[in-house]
Protein backbone atom coordinates (compact mmCIF):
# COMPACT_ATOMS: atom_id res chain seq x y z
CA UNK A 1 0.00 0.00 0.00
CA UNK A 2 1.18 3.67 -0.37
CA UNK A 3 3.55 5.78 1.73
CA UNK A 4 1.35 8.46 3.54
CA UNK A 5 3.26 11.66 2.28
CA UNK A 6 5.70 13.34 4.35
CA UNK A 7 4.60 16.64 5.39
CA UNK A 8 6.10 20.03 6.14
CA UNK A 9 7.73 23.07 4.62
CA UNK A 10 10.36 22.01 2.18
CA UNK A 11 7.81 19.33 0.75
CA UNK A 12 4.99 21.51 0.06
CA UNK A 13 6.95 23.93 -0.98
CA UNK A 14 8.77 21.48 -3.71
CA UNK A 15 5.68 19.47 -4.27
CA UNK A 16 2.05 20.32 -4.80
CA UNK A 17 -0.76 18.20 -3.19
CA UNK A 18 -2.03 17.19 -6.43
CA UNK A 19 1.09 15.78 -7.74
CA UNK A 20 1.74 14.10 -4.29
CA UNK A 21 -1.49 12.99 -4.38
CA UNK A 22 -1.37 12.06 -8.01
CA UNK A 23 1.69 9.41 -7.17
CA UNK A 24 -0.29 8.31 -3.97
CA UNK A 25 -3.32 7.51 -6.13
CA UNK A 26 -1.25 5.37 -8.25
CA UNK A 27 0.10 3.07 -5.47
CA UNK A 28 -2.75 2.90 -4.46
CA UNK A 29 -4.09 1.60 -7.75
CA UNK A 30 -1.26 -0.61 -7.99
CA UNK A 31 -2.19 -2.39 -5.73
CA UNK A 32 -5.37 -2.68 -6.19
CA UNK A 33 -4.98 -4.10 -9.90
CA UNK A 34 -2.88 -7.28 -7.92
CA UNK A 35 -5.60 -7.64 -4.83
CA UNK A 36 -8.88 -5.93 -6.05
CA UNK A 37 -9.83 -9.38 -7.44
CA UNK A 38 -9.11 -11.21 -4.22
CA UNK A 39 -10.87 -8.57 -2.53
CA UNK A 40 -14.57 -8.85 -4.65
CA UNK A 41 -14.19 -12.91 -3.97
CA UNK A 42 -13.77 -12.42 -0.36
CA UNK A 43 -16.58 -9.74 -0.37
CA UNK A 44 -15.32 -7.29 1.07
CA UNK A 45 -12.49 -4.44 0.95
CA UNK A 46 -10.16 -5.15 4.26
CA UNK A 47 -10.17 -2.89 7.54
CA UNK A 48 -6.47 -2.25 7.03
CA UNK A 49 -7.03 -1.24 3.19
CA UNK A 50 -9.60 1.29 4.01
CA UNK A 51 -7.14 2.46 7.41
CA UNK A 52 -4.17 2.49 5.26
CA UNK A 53 -6.04 4.95 2.41
CA UNK A 54 -7.43 7.23 5.07
CA UNK A 55 -3.71 7.32 6.09
CA UNK A 56 -2.41 8.69 2.74
CA UNK A 57 -4.81 11.71 2.27
CA UNK A 58 -6.90 10.30 -0.64
CA UNK A 59 -10.14 10.53 1.71
CA UNK A 60 -12.50 14.11 1.07
CA UNK A 61 -8.91 15.74 -0.70
CA UNK A 62 -11.06 18.01 -1.85
CA UNK A 63 -12.02 19.80 1.11
CA UNK A 64 -10.26 22.66 2.02
CA UNK A 65 -6.74 22.72 3.88
CA UNK A 66 -8.35 24.24 6.89
CA UNK A 67 -10.36 21.29 6.95
CA UNK A 68 -7.61 18.82 6.77
CA UNK A 69 -7.99 18.43 3.24
CA UNK A 70 -5.79 19.01 0.47
CA UNK A 71 -8.06 21.42 -1.53
CA UNK A 72 -7.82 19.46 -4.28
CA UNK A 73 -9.35 20.82 -7.57
CA UNK A 74 -12.20 18.97 -9.46
CA UNK A 75 -10.29 17.93 -12.07
CA UNK A 76 -7.15 16.39 -10.20
CA UNK A 77 -10.21 14.77 -7.85
CA UNK A 78 -11.52 13.49 -10.94
CA UNK A 79 -8.25 12.19 -12.39
CA UNK A 80 -7.14 10.57 -9.13
CA UNK A 81 -10.60 9.19 -9.07
CA UNK A 82 -10.26 7.59 -12.40
CA UNK A 83 -6.80 5.55 -11.86
CA UNK A 84 -8.54 4.41 -8.69
CA UNK A 85 -11.56 3.86 -10.22
CA UNK A 86 -10.13 2.22 -13.13
CA UNK A 87 -8.95 -0.95 -11.07
CA UNK A 88 -11.57 -0.76 -8.19
CA UNK A 89 -15.04 0.37 -7.99
CA UNK A 90 -15.67 -0.71 -4.80
CA UNK A 91 -12.54 1.41 -3.51
CA UNK A 92 -13.33 4.30 -5.20
CA UNK A 93 -16.67 3.89 -3.73
CA UNK A 94 -15.14 4.49 -0.38
CA UNK A 95 -13.71 7.87 -1.85
CA UNK A 96 -17.27 8.41 -3.57
CA UNK A 97 -19.14 8.34 -0.37
CA UNK A 98 -16.69 9.81 2.36
CA UNK A 99 -16.84 12.31 -0.09
CA UNK A 100 -20.28 13.09 -0.55
CA UNK A 101 -20.80 13.50 3.24
CA UNK A 102 -17.96 16.20 3.56
CA UNK A 103 -19.88 17.94 0.55
CA UNK A 104 -22.85 18.43 2.45
CA UNK A 105 -21.48 19.05 5.33
CA UNK A 106 -18.60 21.56 4.01
CA UNK A 107 -22.02 23.61 2.44
CA UNK A 108 -24.65 23.31 4.72
CA UNK A 109 -23.17 22.46 7.72
CA UNK A 110 -22.94 24.73 10.90
CA UNK A 111 -19.38 26.21 11.59
CA UNK A 112 -19.53 23.87 14.80
CA UNK A 113 -20.45 21.20 12.90
CA UNK A 114 -17.64 21.84 9.93
CA UNK A 115 -14.92 22.07 12.95
CA UNK A 116 -16.14 18.67 14.57
CA UNK A 117 -16.70 16.59 11.56
CA UNK A 118 -14.82 17.15 8.50
CA UNK A 119 -10.87 17.15 10.04
CA UNK A 120 -12.18 13.41 10.78
CA UNK A 121 -13.67 12.81 8.17
CA UNK A 122 -10.35 14.18 5.77
CA UNK A 123 -7.98 12.47 7.88
CA UNK A 124 -10.20 8.94 7.91
CA UNK A 125 -10.29 8.50 12.06
CA UNK A 126 -14.41 8.64 10.77
CA UNK A 127 -15.91 6.35 7.66
CA UNK A 128 -18.94 8.06 6.59
CA UNK A 129 -21.65 6.15 5.03
CA UNK A 130 -24.81 7.64 3.29
CA UNK A 131 -28.38 6.38 4.13
CA UNK A 132 -30.64 7.84 2.03
CA UNK A 133 -32.28 4.81 -0.10
CA UNK A 134 -35.24 2.94 1.40
CA UNK A 135 -37.27 0.23 0.24
CA UNK A 136 -40.14 2.04 -1.19
CA UNK A 137 -37.63 4.99 -2.11
CA UNK A 138 -35.43 3.99 -4.31
CA UNK A 139 -35.00 7.08 -7.05
CA UNK A 140 -37.57 9.01 -5.78
CA UNK A 141 -36.37 9.78 -2.65
CA UNK A 142 -38.98 12.49 -1.44
CA UNK A 143 -40.81 9.24 -0.69
CA UNK A 144 -38.44 8.23 2.66
CA UNK A 145 -40.36 7.28 5.24
CA UNK A 146 -37.54 7.35 7.99
CA UNK A 147 -38.62 9.47 10.85
CA UNK A 148 -36.95 12.16 13.06
CA UNK A 149 -38.51 13.62 15.94
CA UNK A 150 -37.75 15.82 18.87
CA UNK A 151 -37.46 14.11 22.32
CA UNK A 152 -40.06 14.76 24.00
CA UNK A 153 -37.69 14.42 27.82
CA UNK A 154 -34.72 16.02 26.16
CA UNK A 155 -36.43 19.70 25.99
CA UNK A 156 -35.83 19.09 22.36
CA UNK A 157 -32.37 18.73 22.60
CA UNK A 158 -32.08 14.93 21.23
CA UNK A 159 -34.08 14.11 18.11
CA UNK A 160 -35.03 10.55 18.02
CA UNK A 161 -34.45 8.47 14.92
CA UNK A 162 -36.45 5.40 13.51
CA UNK A 163 -36.69 4.21 10.11
CA UNK A 164 -34.70 1.08 7.94
CA UNK A 165 -32.41 2.16 5.17
CA UNK A 166 -31.09 0.08 2.08
CA UNK A 167 -27.92 -0.66 0.52
CA UNK A 168 -25.57 1.74 2.21
CA UNK A 169 -21.95 1.56 0.44
CA UNK A 170 -19.45 0.63 3.30
CA UNK A 171 -22.49 0.41 6.08
CA UNK A 172 -21.10 -2.43 7.58
CA UNK A 173 -17.99 -0.78 9.08
CA UNK A 174 -18.45 3.08 8.69
CA UNK A 175 -18.83 5.43 12.00
CA UNK A 176 -21.61 7.55 11.14
CA UNK A 177 -23.88 8.17 8.96
CA UNK A 178 -25.76 11.22 6.91
CA UNK A 179 -29.88 9.68 7.26
CA UNK A 180 -32.59 11.13 4.95
CA UNK A 181 -35.47 11.20 6.65
CA UNK A 182 -38.98 13.21 7.60
CA UNK A 183 -39.10 16.14 10.61
CA UNK A 184 -42.48 17.36 11.22
CA UNK A 185 -43.50 16.29 7.67
CA UNK A 186 -40.12 18.07 5.87
CA UNK A 187 -37.07 16.52 3.94
CA UNK A 188 -34.21 16.86 6.80
CA UNK A 189 -30.74 15.14 7.13
CA UNK A 190 -28.93 14.33 10.59
CA UNK A 191 -25.83 12.65 11.32
CA UNK A 192 -26.26 9.36 13.38
CA UNK A 193 -23.43 7.96 15.29
CA UNK A 194 -22.96 4.17 14.46
CA UNK A 195 -22.00 3.22 18.02
CA UNK A 196 -25.42 4.26 19.30
CA UNK A 197 -28.09 1.91 20.88
CA UNK A 198 -30.97 1.42 18.22
CA UNK A 199 -28.29 0.87 15.21
CA UNK A 200 -28.37 -2.29 13.69
CA UNK A 201 -26.36 -3.35 10.46
CA UNK A 202 -27.26 -6.26 8.18
CA UNK A 203 -24.30 -6.91 5.90
CA UNK A 204 -25.18 -7.39 2.14
CA UNK A 205 -23.22 -10.45 0.58
CA UNK A 206 -22.96 -12.01 -3.12
CA UNK A 207 -24.98 -9.08 -4.80
CA UNK A 208 -24.39 -8.33 -8.69
CA UNK A 209 -21.35 -5.66 -8.59
CA UNK A 210 -19.54 -3.71 -5.96
CA UNK A 211 -19.31 -6.84 -3.91
CA UNK A 212 -16.26 -5.30 -1.67
CA UNK A 213 -17.95 -2.23 -0.51
CA UNK A 214 -18.47 -3.67 2.68
CA UNK A 215 -22.69 -2.66 1.96
CA UNK A 216 -25.21 -3.31 4.27
CA UNK A 217 -28.96 -2.66 4.85
CA UNK A 218 -29.36 -0.60 8.17
CA UNK A 219 -32.09 -0.13 11.18
CA UNK A 220 -32.30 2.73 12.98
CA UNK A 221 -34.83 1.62 16.50
CA UNK A 222 -35.27 4.87 18.07
CA UNK A 223 -31.89 6.34 17.79
CA UNK A 224 -31.28 8.93 20.03
CA UNK A 225 -28.73 11.94 18.92
CA UNK A 226 -28.25 15.29 19.70
CA UNK A 227 -30.21 17.76 18.05
CA UNK A 228 -26.66 19.71 17.10
CA UNK A 229 -26.65 16.75 14.48
CA UNK A 230 -29.49 17.95 12.35
CA UNK A 231 -27.90 19.28 9.34
CA UNK A 232 -29.27 22.47 7.90
CA UNK A 233 -33.05 23.39 8.72
CA UNK A 234 -36.32 20.70 8.40
CA UNK A 235 -36.81 21.52 4.55
CA UNK A 236 -34.07 21.77 3.15
CA UNK A 237 -32.64 17.96 3.60
CA UNK A 238 -33.00 16.13 -0.10
CA UNK A 239 -33.83 19.30 -1.90
CA UNK A 240 -29.97 20.64 -0.42
CA UNK A 241 -27.87 18.72 1.63
CA UNK A 242 -28.65 15.33 -0.09
CA UNK A 243 -28.59 17.05 -3.31
CA UNK A 244 -25.09 18.42 -2.76
CA UNK A 245 -24.08 14.77 -1.67
CA UNK A 246 -25.78 13.29 -4.56
CA UNK A 247 -24.25 15.85 -7.29
CA UNK A 248 -21.17 15.18 -5.53
CA UNK A 249 -20.65 11.54 -5.81
CA UNK A 250 -22.54 11.87 -9.85
CA UNK A 251 -18.98 13.40 -10.30
CA UNK A 252 -16.62 11.18 -8.63
CA UNK A 253 -18.88 7.91 -10.13
CA UNK A 254 -18.18 9.71 -13.61
CA UNK A 255 -14.84 9.41 -13.22
CA UNK A 256 -14.69 6.21 -11.52
CA UNK A 257 -16.67 5.14 -14.40
CA UNK A 258 -14.02 6.58 -17.28
CA UNK A 259 -11.47 4.90 -15.29
CA UNK A 260 -13.60 1.63 -15.82
CA UNK A 261 -13.70 2.08 -19.29
CA UNK A 262 -10.46 2.74 -20.32
CA UNK A 263 -9.20 0.10 -18.86
CA UNK A 264 -11.81 -2.25 -20.00
CA UNK A 265 -10.30 -1.04 -23.52
CA UNK A 266 -6.77 -1.49 -22.57
CA UNK A 267 -7.84 -5.39 -21.93
CA UNK A 268 -9.54 -6.11 -24.55
CA UNK A 269 -6.68 -4.62 -26.76
CA UNK A 270 -4.03 -5.73 -25.38
CA UNK A 271 -5.75 -9.69 -25.57
CA UNK A 272 -6.63 -8.81 -29.30
CA UNK A 273 -3.21 -7.79 -30.24
CA UNK A 274 -1.69 -11.05 -29.08
CA UNK A 275 -4.36 -13.48 -29.17
CA UNK A 276 -3.66 -15.56 -32.32
CA UNK A 277 -6.83 -18.09 -33.37
CA UNK A 278 -4.27 -20.44 -35.41
CA UNK A 279 -2.22 -18.37 -37.84
CA UNK A 280 -4.92 -15.30 -37.30
CA UNK A 281 -4.53 -12.77 -34.60
CA UNK A 282 -7.50 -12.16 -33.14
CA UNK A 283 -7.56 -8.27 -33.37
CA UNK A 284 -7.32 -9.10 -37.23
CA UNK A 285 -10.88 -10.01 -37.27
CA UNK A 286 -13.11 -6.64 -38.72
CA UNK A 287 -15.89 -7.53 -36.09
CA UNK A 288 -13.41 -7.57 -33.02
CA UNK A 289 -12.10 -3.93 -34.47
CA UNK A 290 -14.63 -2.94 -34.07
CA UNK A 291 -15.79 -3.55 -30.59
CA UNK A 292 -12.42 -2.07 -29.73
CA UNK A 293 -13.22 1.28 -31.88
CA UNK A 294 -16.79 1.89 -30.33
CA UNK A 295 -15.18 1.35 -26.41
CA UNK A 296 -12.43 3.50 -27.15
CA UNK A 297 -14.71 6.08 -28.53
CA UNK A 298 -16.95 5.97 -25.90
CA UNK A 299 -14.52 6.09 -23.59
CA UNK A 300 -12.82 9.16 -24.99
CA UNK A 301 -16.28 10.71 -25.02
CA UNK A 302 -16.80 10.28 -21.39
CA UNK A 303 -13.81 11.44 -20.33
CA UNK A 304 -14.32 14.84 -22.64
CA UNK A 305 -17.37 15.01 -20.75
CA UNK A 306 -16.40 14.42 -17.21
CA UNK A 307 -13.31 17.31 -18.10
CA UNK A 308 -16.18 19.70 -19.15
CA UNK A 309 -17.70 18.89 -15.86
CA UNK A 310 -14.73 19.55 -13.99
CA UNK A 311 -14.54 23.06 -15.18
CA UNK A 312 -18.03 23.81 -14.60
CA UNK A 313 -17.32 22.84 -11.33
CA UNK A 314 -14.14 24.83 -10.48
CA UNK A 315 -16.36 27.80 -10.71
CA UNK A 316 -17.69 27.24 -7.47
CA UNK A 317 -20.48 25.40 -5.16
CA UNK A 318 -23.67 25.13 -6.96
CA UNK A 319 -22.00 25.17 -10.08
CA UNK A 320 -21.85 22.42 -12.81
CA UNK A 321 -24.45 20.12 -11.63
CA UNK A 322 -26.26 19.70 -15.52
CA UNK A 323 -22.92 19.25 -16.65
CA UNK A 324 -21.82 16.55 -13.71
CA UNK A 325 -25.30 14.83 -14.72
CA UNK A 326 -24.32 14.14 -18.36
CA UNK A 327 -21.06 13.20 -17.77
CA UNK A 328 -22.32 10.15 -15.23
CA UNK A 329 -24.89 9.30 -17.70
CA UNK A 330 -22.61 8.81 -20.33
CA UNK A 331 -19.19 7.74 -18.27
CA UNK A 332 -22.13 4.96 -16.79
CA UNK A 333 -22.78 4.06 -20.14
CA UNK A 334 -19.46 4.00 -21.34
CA UNK A 335 -18.38 1.68 -18.64
CA UNK A 336 -21.52 -1.01 -19.17
CA UNK A 337 -20.64 -1.16 -23.19
CA UNK A 338 -17.12 -1.29 -22.48
CA UNK A 339 -17.09 -3.71 -20.00
CA UNK A 340 -19.29 -5.66 -22.29
CA UNK A 341 -17.06 -5.64 -25.55
CA UNK A 342 -13.91 -6.07 -23.35
CA UNK A 343 -15.61 -9.06 -22.33
CA UNK A 344 -17.17 -11.00 -25.60
CA UNK A 345 -13.32 -10.26 -26.76
CA UNK A 346 -11.56 -11.95 -23.67
CA UNK A 347 -13.80 -14.67 -24.09
CA UNK A 348 -13.71 -17.31 -21.33
CA UNK A 349 -10.61 -15.08 -19.86
CA UNK A 350 -13.36 -12.17 -19.48
CA UNK A 351 -15.56 -14.66 -17.55
CA UNK A 352 -12.70 -15.98 -15.18
CA UNK A 353 -12.80 -15.07 -11.55
CA UNK A 354 -9.69 -12.64 -11.68
CA UNK A 355 -10.89 -10.89 -15.02
CA UNK A 356 -10.77 -6.86 -13.83
CA UNK A 357 -13.18 -6.41 -17.05
CA UNK A 358 -15.85 -9.18 -15.92
CA UNK A 359 -15.37 -7.51 -12.33
CA UNK A 360 -15.85 -3.69 -13.81
CA UNK A 361 -18.67 -5.51 -16.28
CA UNK A 362 -20.93 -6.41 -12.92
CA UNK A 363 -19.70 -3.11 -11.58
CA UNK A 364 -20.82 -1.00 -14.41
CA UNK A 365 -24.61 -1.95 -14.10
CA UNK A 366 -24.69 -1.26 -10.55
CA UNK A 367 -22.78 2.15 -11.81
CA UNK A 368 -26.40 3.01 -14.55
CA UNK A 369 -28.30 2.65 -11.02
CA UNK A 370 -26.74 4.39 -8.32
CA UNK A 371 -26.80 8.31 -7.68
CA UNK A 372 -29.96 8.41 -10.32
CA UNK A 373 -30.68 5.67 -12.99
CA UNK A 374 -29.78 6.09 -16.54
CA UNK A 375 -33.54 6.64 -17.08
CA UNK A 376 -34.27 8.88 -14.34
CA UNK A 377 -31.15 10.99 -15.87
CA UNK A 378 -32.71 10.88 -19.09
CA UNK A 379 -35.96 12.43 -17.65
CA UNK A 380 -33.35 15.45 -16.12
CA UNK A 381 -31.37 16.12 -19.06
CA UNK A 382 -34.51 16.47 -21.33
CA UNK A 383 -36.41 18.54 -18.78
CA UNK A 384 -33.71 20.94 -19.48
CA UNK A 385 -33.46 20.75 -23.17
CA UNK A 386 -37.29 21.86 -23.67
CA UNK A 387 -36.75 24.37 -21.18
CA UNK A 388 -33.77 25.80 -23.14
CA UNK A 389 -35.44 25.64 -26.47
CA UNK A 390 -38.72 26.44 -25.84
CA UNK A 391 -37.39 29.31 -24.15
CA UNK A 392 -36.08 30.36 -26.88
CA UNK A 393 -38.16 29.41 -29.49
CA UNK A 394 -40.84 31.36 -27.51
CA UNK A 395 -38.91 34.70 -27.13
CA UNK A 396 -39.09 33.94 -23.38
CA UNK A 397 -35.39 33.22 -22.56
CA UNK A 398 -34.78 33.36 -18.68
CA UNK A 399 -31.62 31.85 -16.73
CA UNK A 400 -31.41 28.29 -15.98
CA UNK A 401 -28.25 27.68 -15.03
CA UNK A 402 -24.98 26.47 -16.97
CA UNK A 403 -25.71 25.36 -20.47
CA UNK A 404 -25.93 21.72 -21.15
CA UNK A 405 -22.64 21.05 -23.39
CA UNK A 406 -23.31 20.49 -27.27
CA UNK A 407 -25.12 17.00 -28.36
CA UNK A 408 -25.64 16.41 -24.48
CA UNK A 409 -29.29 14.92 -26.34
Amino acid sequence: MPKVPESGPATASADSPPLRLSRVADDVAAHARACASGWDQDGGLPDSVREEVAASGLLAADLPVRYGGAGLGPLALGEITARIGGECGALRGLLTVQGMVAAALLRWGTAEQRDDWLPRLAGGELTAGFAATEQAAGSALGSVRTRIEASGRSDHRELVVSGHKRWVTFGAVADVFLVLGRYEGRPAAVLVDADRAGVEREPVNGQLGMRAARIAHLSFDGVRVPRRQLVAPPGLGLSHVVGTALDHGRFTVAWGCVGMAEACVEDAATHAAVRRQGDIPLGDHQLVRSLLARAAVDAAGARELARRAAEARASGPGHGVPETLVAKYAAASAAATASRDAVQVLGSAGCAPDSRAGRHFRDAKVMEIIEGAQQVAELHIAERLLRRFGDAARGTDRPVGPRLPKGAS
